[in-house]
């Protein structure tokens, strides 16, 4: 796949498999194009090449989609907002027919996903799991602008779960909060993945975090520098130096930028 913005490269030739029930931790440089892959893969973003989810490409993959959990880097709510937690995940919920198409054109993996959706019953339930799978069960009634930015991602990534989607993908999910509310996170993705078997694809700088948490690595910038197993991208010397070098390289020009 590759993709761009008025002319100029975002990402070049990215190819790679995710697996069912792998956590896919993505690493690369400010501007290395992990959030345009994220758009590019969720037909937010114009791309060539071709992007497949269950098997399934162009039309029949993109009446996937819903069933695909999507929390951008960067989403800011009034603090004067009305609306509570329950409110914001229930908005997330799509019309079960719809969702049962969708399951019913993902093959095998869709079968599965019915028979477990099926069991949560009325939307009321679906939300209630979708808190409690985020640890957010007891902030349920609380205004969403009354929240800190940790729990407000946390809320935001309840909101892609009522649907029990196949695949979720965070980019960047905890870029802006502080340490606690990064290691409450990260569990909530072990959670997810461990125990209801969620696919995840998720972006990150933190290279700590990718070693705990992550099955499988890829390190872009811009184009794909190493897919593979965790251990062996560690295990790398090369692939990891290759990354802090080039995050090191964008931040002085970031800084810069800054500075001028």
């Amino acid at each position: 796949m590759s993709a761009g913005y008025g002319g100029q490269s975002a990402i070049e030739s990215i190819g790679f498999d995710v697996d069912g029930g792998d956590i896919l931790g993505i690493v690369g440089p400010n501007g290395a194009g992990k959030t345009t892959l994220f758009r590019a893969i969720l037909d937010l973003h114009p791309h060539t090449g071709t992007v497949s989810i269950c098997g399934r490409c162009c039309e029949a993959r993109r009446a996937l989609l819903p069933l695909v959990g999507y929390v951008p880097q960067r989403v800011s709510v009034e603090r004067g907002f009305p609306a509570t937690v329950r409110d914001i995940v229930s908005m997330g919920a799509l019309p079960q027919r719809r969702l049962e198409a969708c399951a019913r054109l993902a093959g095998e993996s869709g079968y599965e996903w019915q028979r477990e959706y099926s069991r949560m019953g009325a939307l009321d339930e679906k939300v209630d799991a979708a808190l409690d799978a985020v640890a957010m069960s007891d902030l349920a009634g609380r205004r969403i602008g009354e929240l800190s930015t940790g729990e407000a991602q946390r809320a935001l990534i309840a909101k892609s779960l009522v649907n029990d989607p196949l695949l979720l993908i965070l980019d960047e999910p905890a870029s802006s909060v502080d340490a606690g509310s990064r290691e409450r996170l990260h569990a909530v993705m072990r959670r997810l993945n461990s125990e209801l078997g969620t696919t995840i694809v998720w972006s990150s700088h933190d290279l700590d975090a990718l070693e705990r948490v992550a099955t499988s690595v890829a390190c872009m910038d811009r184009r794909l520098v190493f897919h593979g197993d965790k251990d062996e991208f560690f295990s790398d010397e090369e692939a990891v130096r290759s990354y802090t070098e080039a995050s090191m390289q964008a931040h002085m020009h970031m800084e810069r930028i800054a500075v001028d």
